[in-house]
């Protein structure tokens, strides 16, 4: 019952179980015909000239589709028709359109990275999938990224789901799309029913520039003075380790912390050592694990509408329910962020990039001219 750890070419799009079954080949992103089969796995490593040698023997037991049934309990109605990972990979519609063409390049693009900068292999467990909604209905995982319309984006997921009477995403109340049991998560379900999900179903994952993701984070949590849960629990642990001399309001409101005292927290060394961080500032590889699950659509917030449309076209949703356009009249944009980063020292921006330097990178998104780390 120990750990198993595959190579990318074989395990890209599953979860690796801790205890039970090891998933079967497949071509990545593909979905698969036939029933699922168990596999017992062996990893022997050998050290040669300083690289990490894997050798796989597997054994295979074929499910009947009854049994595969019966594991998988509820599954995607539509199984009749055209699933969107068929839709996406196999039809003609989208074979030479704009949106497909932009889209490939960004799968080709992160896998390229991942295959540069990924050494080890580490074991997904399902701690690892709570940031991945499920959605039976269509055969959809959105691995939801905050700062990054996730609230619109779980709006839409609800409407789907049939968790929401109204048709309307902008009907739902903010809040209620960030009620935990109001979408399922990946994490919820039993291994074989995570792998079946990650073989068959479309995954997307919207990101962000990540300087200007990070600002956004910081306006919204720190400067917004409903925010008090924020202030109580990281702002005054901010104030007390990174403000010399801090009175004893700030001490103990934490809400006015600056974005210099922000960033110290960050890239302090204790901070990751003593919990992981805050999902709204986490790195979008930490929370989605793009080198180990394949995205099929990687959507950007820069191009949001265009990306969302393509996604509901995909699932056949396109005249019933439209993406919401945001409202908001203080969107944290490129200048903006460049003002918050004015007075940050290069000794800071350096060690600040090199921490999100993966997000940079795995999403084609290049150093912000308003640095000075060249």
């Amino acid at each position: 019952g120990g750990a198993w750890l595959l190579p990318r070419e074989l395990a890209l799009t599953e979860l690796v179980p801790l205890h039970g079954a090891a998933p079967d080949h497949a071509t990545p992103g593909r979905p698969r015909s036939g029933s699922m089969r168990k596999c017992k796995v062996l990893v022997l490593g050998a050290a040669s000239l300083g690289s990490f040698i894997l050798v796989i023997f597997y054994f295979q037991n074929t499910l009947s589709p009854a049994a595969e049934e019966r594991i998988l309990g509820n599954i995607w109605y539509g199984k009749s028709r055209r699933s969107p990972l068929q839709t996406l990979y196999d039809s003609e519609q989208f074979e030479h359109s704009t949106a497909q063409i932009t889209h490939q390049r960004r799968r080709d693009l992160l896998a390229s990275v991942c295959k540069m900068f990924t050494r080890k292999r580490r074991v997904l467990t399902p701690n690892d999938l709570k940031h991945l909604i499920v959605d039976d209905t269509h055969g959809l995982l959105y691995c939801y990224v905050p700062k990054v319309a996730c609230t619109n984006w779980k709006r839409v997921m609800m409407v789907l789901t049939g968790q929401s009477k109204d048709r309307d995403p902008l009907k739902i109340p903010a809040h209620e799309a960030h009620v935990p049991t109001n979408l399922r998560t990946l994490s919820e379900f039993s291994t074989p029913e995570i792998n079946y999900r990650l073989r068959n179903y479309l995954k997307f994952v919207f990101v962000r520039e990540p300087f200007e993701r990070l600002v956004s984070a910081y306006r919204n949590k720190f400067t917004r003075q409903y925010n008090t849960a924020f202030h109580k629990r990281y702002g005054t642990k901010i104030i007390k380790r990174h403000r010399r001399n801090p009175t004893l309001k700030a001490l103990e409101d934490g809400d006015d912390v600056k974005f210099e005292e922000f960033l110290y927290y960050l890239v302090d060394p204790r901070t990751q050592r003593e919990e992981p961080f805050n999902e709204h500032w986490e790195r979008v590889h930490s929370l989605c694990h793009p080198c180990i699950i394949h995205y099929d659509v990687i959507g950007k917030y820069e191009t949001l509408a265009e990306d969302a449309s393509y996604i509901l076209q995909l699932i056949g949703a396109q005249d019933t329910l439209k993406f919401p356009s945001s409202s908001k009249t203080t969107i944290t944009t490129d200048d903006m962020a460049a003002e918050f980063f004015e007075n940050i020292s290069v000794f800071y921006q350096k060690r600040l990039f090199n921490l999100y330097k993966m997000d940079f990178l795995l999403f084609n998104y290049s150093v912000p001219s308003y640095l000075h780390i060249r």
